[in-house]
């Protein structure tokens, strides 16, 4: 199995760079037909996240949605799926930033109580305790 790196989601997932958009289908369509799969680790996650929303200007929906549709391809091997799923379904219950979802909810699957932070308003998704 073979790692992608951020720069081949967003190429995926934008196609703003029309050659390497276009490798990148390629290489997604061979492996739909080889049944080969791609690992995609959270960090890329995080910087997908990221990059969508500081340097695409996406709003929350369309990151959400974003990140929906890659956990919908079966050549996609996430580091923890559910992680991912959870987080998308958080974002739209929640108004808390999707980074912080993600920070949370690995606490959550580290089997951590909490996690610890001073930001107001966590706490009302149930994965934080804020330091007063």
């Amino acid at each position: 199995m073979k790692a992608l790196d951020t720069n081949v989601i967003i190429r995926f997932l934008l196609n703003d760079d029309k050659a390497q958009a276009q490798k990148v289908k390629t290489l997604f369509e061979r492996a739909e037909t080889t049944g080969e799969q791609y690992f995609v680790s959270t960090p890329v996650v995080l910087e997908t996240v990221w990059v969508l929303s500081a340097v695409y200007d996406f709003g929350r929906q369309e990151v959400l949605q974003a990140l929906e549709l890659l956990t919908e391809l079966p050549i996609l091997d996430f580091d923890d799926f559910e992680l991912i799923r959870d987080v998308v379904r958080l974002g739209r219950d929640t108004k808390a930033d999707i980074p912080d979802l993600l920070i949370g909810l690995s606490g959550n699957r580290a089997g951590c109580e909490t996690t610890l932070t001073f930001e107001k308003g966590l706490g009302r998704t149930g994965l934080f305790e804020r330091i007063t």
